[in-house]
């Protein structure tokens, strides 16, 4: 069973939370993570996974055009996406830089493709997902960790 962790990043703190996030998928036997940049991604990843974690750099509050790319490109793939579980990261250059809204325009996008969303777990943040302020520090990448593990373990649940 695979997990998809879907990210763009300009920077490299959103590919860092998103090696971290990975690491998280594969602490959980019988899950692995497929780790894909959005210039990387394929159809077949999407189809193919139990689950897909997406994050992007905060881009004006909202998610990163090339990762938005990605879900208008995919679209096709709604119906075969449906009841597959989702979730999201992302990081921004201030505290106040618009974490939460580019967590919640990537979470739109997974709800239009019919996925069961899920925030990071209780004993992280209990919030939207993960997230940084630039590069990740410890509780961020614990947080990232947490989120990865519990999408995988909810992944096997339902698969």
């Amino acid at each position: 069973m695979n997990v998809l962790v879907l990210y763009y990043s300009k920077t490299g703190h959103t590919r860092k939370l998103a090696e971290q996030i990975a690491e998280g998928v594969k602490s959980v036997s019988g899950v692995d993570a497929v780790i894909r940049s959005t210039q990387e991604v394929t159809k077949d990843d999407f189809i193919n996974c139990a689950g897909v974690i997406a994050g992007s750099p905060v881009y004006f509050g909202l998610m990163a055009a090339d990762l938005k790319r990605v879900f208008d490109e995919f679209v096709a793939t709604r119906k075969q996406m449906e009841n597959k579980i989702g979730a999201a990261f992302a990081s921004s250059g201030f505290w106040a830089g618009g974490n939460e809204t580019t967590l919640m325009s990537i979470i739109q996008c997974l709800l239009i493709y019919g996925m069961i969303i899920v925030g990071d777990p209780m004993s992280a943040t209990g919030h939207y997902g993960a997230a940084s302020v630039a590069s990740p520090d410890e509780k961020a990448l614990d947080t990232a960790t947490k989120l990865g593990e519990r999408v995988a373990q909810l992944c096997k649940k339902i698969g």
